[in-house]
């Protein structure tokens, strides 16, 4: 996995997890899934393997929500993608998202999820 795109997916839904999860590894990417965000940052805190970009949602249920995950992570990896997922908080994106993120409101097209991420890599240039 060191030298692949490796894609960090944070979602509390196993079904959409597994569906984003599927899709990108048909794109070529390979995946590390998590279902918290304190998960999601402990994989970024021990570098163990370097993620290239992250997707998440963001309401995660207890605990931290995406937009604080993507604020941590940024803390950690500046430059990395972020594309957050939701059904119904896409409203407070622009004023709780990091900087050049994009985000995704569900219901989507699994297309969607890999354009915006390839998208994101390209201009960051992972």
């Amino acid at each position: 996995m060191s030298d692949a795109l490796v894609v960090l997916v944070v979602d509390d839904e196993a079904l959409v997890a597994d569906i984003v999860e599927s899709a990108l590894r048909e794109a070529g990417f390979e995946v590390v899934v998590t279902v918290t965000g304190e998960e999601a940052l402990a994989i970024l805190e021990k570098r163990s393997v370097t993620i290239r970009g992250m997707v998440t949602d963001v309401n995660l249920g207890k605990g931290m929500t995406g937009f604080d995950l993507g604020h941590r992570a940024r803390e950690l990896q500046p430059e990395l993608p972020v594309l957050y997922m939701t059904g119904d908080s896409a409203h407070e994106w622009s004023s709780q998202g990091v900087p050049n993120s994009v985000v995704i409101p569900k219901p989507f097209v699994t297309a969607q999820i890999v354009t915006a991420l390839s998208s994101l890599l390209n201009i960051t240039g992972a």
